[in-house]
């Protein structure tokens, strides 16, 4: 693959970037509660008002920070959070990430690969737990091209177990050029996934010292090859605490603005993990710029106010506690139910750790996550409607932006809630969320609306599946 970047330069401005980070700490109580009011009108912030949210210390307005992230998201996605979970497809890889447990250096990491037998078990037993949505992760690897990737997404359409089907497929994989992402366009895919991991280049040079990843710019470029390809819907993140994680808040909002100038349609998702262990990785139990439980809190609450109608989301890389948490401050989706090594969820075995890329600090079931987020009044859901119905990209944001699409999301989350609860949920789940979805229906204020809901629940009672509006 020719990886041309003549003639690009970096969006990223590091020299005003560091400059915006270095004003006068505590900007002012109105200009701060003027900030926010911006962002729960779901304007997108500025540089400068994304720079004075970081620039807060003081105790009394970080926590106007968290309250008005939490209104926002209320106001934007209500109670929902969409679940899905990572199924890695293979690990081997060519670029020498030093963070990394799969870089080409580690000579602990077992190398594995799905075989197409292999996949269809690992995706029946994703949906014998209830999952509707994936997300397919792969190597850096001259073997997993662009072909390859169509060919597995394909597998995982085509593989159906009882009333079981993946619904979604998105993708975390190597940036592609422009033909590549047509080629995965064509197979049917929802999101494609690229973390800049970090968007100082100083430091992304320096932990990404070998391999084709090791170039900025064709990186930093890649969803760009990915909309004139014909995807529209973009995930972007970075990697948090490879350098000061405030710069990457930043990075992650120019990348958003960049993206929106150049092709009038933002990400879909932005996500923000923090550095986790990896086996035989040093640099991964040390990390130079390590983000605290208190300042993560604060960058998801600040990430939901700078781009207010994008997805965010949390993975279980975080411990439960901190997931249960910052759930409060902004974030729309979470995984569940995870295994990061190859093949770990039809055979689980003694390499498990050795083929894995991190270590997990949410261990749960998918049953045991939903039990507690309906015990926390969140609404389970695995909907896949604005895909299926063609809103993504510019139509999404359509949709989005103005909050049109909460008139959607919260019935389309209560009808795949009540496929889980009556195909796959325990005795208790079922009974909790059951009493959930009717009080959900309750609420809706349109009285045609809690019809038709409480109609197509009664059709999955009686056996019927995939209903959305």
């Amino acid at each position: 693959m020719k990886r041309d970047v003549d003639g690009l330069t970096s969006f990223i401005p590091a020299a005003g970037i560091e400059e915006l980070l270095q004003k006068k700490a505590d900007p002012d109580t109105y200009l701060l509660r003027d900030i926010i009011a911006k962002s729960l009108d779901k304007h997108r912030l500025s540089p400068k008002e994304t720079a004075a949210l970081l620039n807060v210390h003081d105790p009394e307005l970080k926590q106007q920070i968290l309250e008005g992230a939490h209104t926002l998201k209320e106001r934007i996605y209500g109670n929902r959070i969409v679940l899905f979970a990572p199924l890695y497809i293979g690990n081997k890889c060519v670029n020498d990430c030093a963070y990394c447990g799969f870089r080409v250096s580690n000579p602990e990491c077992a190398r594995s690969e799905l075989e197409t037998a292999q996949l269809v078990s690992e995706v029946i037993a994703l949906e014998d737990k209830g999952h509707k949505r994936l997300i397919l992760v792969y190597g850096e690897h001259p073997d997993y091209d662009a072909a390859y990737i169509a060919r597995t997404v394909e597998t995982v359409y085509q593989t159906k177990s009882g009333k079981g089907e993946i619904r979604r497929v998105n993708i975390n994989a190597a940036p592609l050029d422009v033909e590549g992402f047509r080629i995965v366009k064509g197979c049917g895919i929802g999101t494609y996934q690229i973390f800049q991991e970090t968007y100082h280049e100083p430091t992304y040079r320096r932990v990404h010292p070998r391999g084709p990843k090791s170039n900025f710019l064709w990186r930093l470029y890649g969803l760009d090859r990915a909309m004139q390809g014909g995807i529209d819907d973009l995930g972007i993140g970075a990697l948090m605490g490879l350098y000061d994680w405030r710069f990457e808040v930043m990075g992650l909002l120019y990348h958003t603005i960049h993206l929106e100038d150049t092709f009038g349609v933002g990400p879909h998702t932005i996500s923000f993990p923090r550095i986790e262990p990896a086996i035989g990785t040093d640099f991964a139990q040390y990390p130079p710029y390590a983000v605290s439980d208190d300042d993560f809190k604060q960058l998801v609450a600040i990430i939901r106010l700078a781009v207010p109608y994008t997805g965010m989301i949390l993975t279980a890389r975080e411990p439960i506690a901190i997931r249960n948490e910052v759930l409060r401050y902004g974030v729309s989706q979470i995984d569940a139910g995870s295994s990061i090594g190859v093949g770990d969820y039809a055979a689980k075995d003694d390499e498990s750790v050795r083929k894995s890329q991190f270590v997990l600090g949410d261990t749960r079931t998918l049953d045991e996550v939903i039990y507690e987020l309906v015990q926390g009044d969140y609404i389970p859901s695995f909907c896949t409607s604005c895909y299926r119905a063609g809103r993504t990209g510019e139509h999404f944001m359509e949709f989005a932006i103005p909050g049109f699409v909460k008139r959607f999301c919260t019935p389309n989350a209560l009808l795949t809630f009540g496929e889980y609860l009556v195909d796959y949920a325990s005795h208790r789940t079922y009974e909790a969320g059951m009493r959930m979805i009717e009080r959900q229906i309750a609420a809706i204020s349109d009285d045609g609306m809690r019809q038709a809901v409480s109609e197509k629940l009664a059709l999955i009672q009686a056996g019927k599946r995939d209903f959305y509006f």
